[in-house]
């Protein structure tokens, strides 16, 4: 083994009296190093793009969340308080009354949702760092927090005492009215903040206290539509899922973050594995150049081979040595490319390269999953085609 590493090496670091050959290497070392380089970059880009995409759930949507199995509403004792208290892993909760709402400012109207929260929302969602201006709603007054989108739609600002939101929410129940304003409670808010997450988020919703939807909708004391769990940073979701769905039983349904919004996670790891796999079929392509120059070298060191063999070496020996040369021209030129690529990731992140918006740099993170997947995977296809080339050294080549 040592003989084969020894002669790799020197055939790996010393040039061909061919500069055709010569040339043929440099372009396959240069393959690599590009391919490594190009497959650690987007991996990096879109582990950045996932974790920007992710941010928004995380600021929106609770640990866990609590919702209705059937129907809108889920009933919430006093006997229920008490035991989710007890609930090993539970930090806070928070309830919550929503239902889809008519809105009307100045002759112009806009569809959403009205978020009736209590005072503990802020505890278990992180919203207040989506928050532009304005003050968060109190339990004591009818005030709202309304997304961007829904004050751009109906050009509302804060604080208009003059110019009141009128909000209309369907009766419950149901039954035929002559008069369709009697098919809705209708009321009024004071606007007295607006927050930003995301475009489909800042038109959908809408926030007001708990009582005042309570109010609204005609819902008794026990009556909400869910409920949002913040867990203990040491607990298992899983673990803390499993106890409330017990104290709960089957009249409601308990989700974690990830199940909130599986289909945005399915859709995000559906993207990065497809671009994982467009480049390493890139990769592919590329290993072919050392596929080439391998045999290229082997051709061109036949008469070598031939003394190698009469001084003893035998052909697996032969063989080894030109596999372990492909093999380390494919590891060194990956963890080359690798580096490189990591210079220009850090070189994003650190000096913002590339904007998406005038002030918003594109997304990039460094992982270790995306070290590992990068390495093993030109690894692996190196080590493949290194023994393809490998293998072309038959017999018969020793005889001619």
């Amino acid at each position: 083994m040592k003989f084969s590493v020894f002669i790799a090496k020197r055939y790996l670091f010393t040039k061909s009296s061919n500069n055709a050959i010569n040339i043929i290497t440099l372009i396959s070392a240069i393959s690599i190093i590009a391919g490594s380089a190009a497959l650690f970059i987007v991996l990096s880009g879109f582990s950045g793009l996932k974790d920007f995409s992710l941010s928004f759930s995380s600021v929106f949507d609770p640990d866990l969340k609590i919702i209705p199995a059937s129907g809108k509403t889920i009933s919430f004792s006093e006997k229920q308080r008490e035991d989710l208290k007890d609930i090993e892993g539970v930090a806070d909760y928070t309830q919550i009354i929503e239902e889809r709402a008519f809105l009307e400012f100045r002759g112009k109207n806009h569809i959403a949702y009205i978020k009736g929260v209590d005072e503990n929302y802020m505890r278990v969602n992180n919203i207040d760092s989506t928050l532009l201006y304005g003050n968060w709603i109190t339990p004591e007054e009818p005030v709202a927090a309304i997304g961007f989108g829904i004050s751009r739609i109906l050009s509302l600002g804060v604080n208009n005492y003059t110019d009141l939101l009128r909000v209309m929410v369907p009766k419950p129940g149901t039954g035929q009215f002559t008069d369709p304003s009697q098919a809705f409670n209708t009321s009024q808010l004071v606007v007295s903040d607006i927050f930003q997450v995301n475009e489909e988020i800042d038109q959908k919703y809408i926030f007001t206290n708990l009582e005042y939807v309570r109010q609204l909708l005609r819902y008794d004391d026990t009556t909400l539509s869910a409920l949002e769990l913040k867990i203990k940073p040491n607990a298992d979701p899983l673990v803390v899922k499993d106890s409330v769905q017990r104290l709960f039983g089957d009249q409601v349904e308990v989700k974690t973050r990830f199940q909130l919004n599986d289909k945005l996670y399915k859709m995000l790891n559906a993207e990065n594995l497809a671009v994982y796999l467009i480049f390493t079929l890139v990769l592919i392509i590329a290993l072919f150049n050392l596929v080439g120059s391998i045999i290229m070298i082997i051709i061109d060191k036949k008469a070598n081979i031939k003394t190698l063999h009469s001084l003893g070496a035998s052909l697996k020996e032969i063989k080894k040595i030109y596999f372990l040369q492909g093999a380390m021209m494919t590891v060194f030129g990956g963890l080359i490319g690798i580096f490189l690529g990591a210079l220009i990731v850090g070189a994003q992140l650190q000096f913002q390269l590339k904007m998406i918006t005038p002030t918003l740099p594109y997304p990039m993170e460094f992982t270790l999953v995306n070290f590992l997947a990068v390495f093993f995977t030109i690894s692996i296809l190196g080590i493949l085609a290194s023994y393809l080339a490998s293998s072309t050294i038959r017999p018969k080549l020793l005889e001619d």
